[in-house]
């Protein structure tokens, strides 16, 4: 018997800690930037066991997850090409092989090209909209130290004197959709191992 009461005790306890983790009833998207997760996703307000918790591959899409492929270009290797009607950015390997990320791109109207060069590195960058973001979704913060929770993830490459960036996403289930302003984003774990192969000034072609 009190081998029972014990054992419904911590079911009690198991439920009441589930409970915690569940959004409000009729929780809605967060203000400005955020995508509605795919079913079975839970956002919580909680703080994640490390800086990668809020990213899964198990959220991606298998063909988006990162890996060698066959790949035929005149461009050296070190170089980065971004296809961004396939949802594909390459690391250019030589010898006919790439090193494939799959990537979120440009929602319709926001669609860019053009050949540029990585001008900045940084590790969980912080994020200040420009001002043509603001005049679009005035509820955006001004401003958003690095962290976890800001929407550019764990690194970010700058490229040229552009408004655009590669950079890592709190939101892995956008990757293989057009859903930025112009930005380039990968899974934070993908924009890490990115990161640590490329040069400040590699050149970085868009199609």
């Amino acid at each position: 018997m009190n081998g029972m009461k014990t054992a419904g005790k911590g079911l009690l306890a198991l439920v009441v800690s589930l409970s915690a983790l569940l959004p409000a009833q009729g929780a809605g998207l967060q203000p400005g930037w955020r995508f509605a997760p795919p079913p079975g996703v839970i956002i919580t307000q909680s703080a994640p066991r490390h800086a990668l918790a809020l990213q899964a591959n198990t959220q991606v899409n298998p063909i988006y997850l990162r890996q060698v492929v066959p790949y035929q270009t005149n461009e050296r290797s070190g170089t980065i090409v971004i296809d961004t009607s396939a949802h594909f950015l390459y690391f250019v390997l030589g010898g006919g092989r790439a090193l494939r990320y799959g990537i979120g791109v440009a929602r319709s109207g926001f669609e860019w090209s053009g050949t540029h060069k990585v001008t900045r590195k940084a590790e969980w960058p912080g994020w200040t909209p420009p001002a043509e973001m603001l005049k679009r979704q005035p509820d955006l913060p001004r401003h958003m130290e690095g962290g976890p929770n800001n929407p550019l993830g764990a690194r970010a490459l700058y490229i040229g004197s552009t408004l655009y960036r590669i950079h890592g996403t709190t939101e892995p289930w956008t990757i293989g959709q057009n859903v930025s302003s112009g930005c380039i984003r990968l899974t934070n774990a993908d924009v890490i191992d990115l990161y640590e192969r490329v040069q400040l000034y590699t050149k970085v072609v868009v199609l």
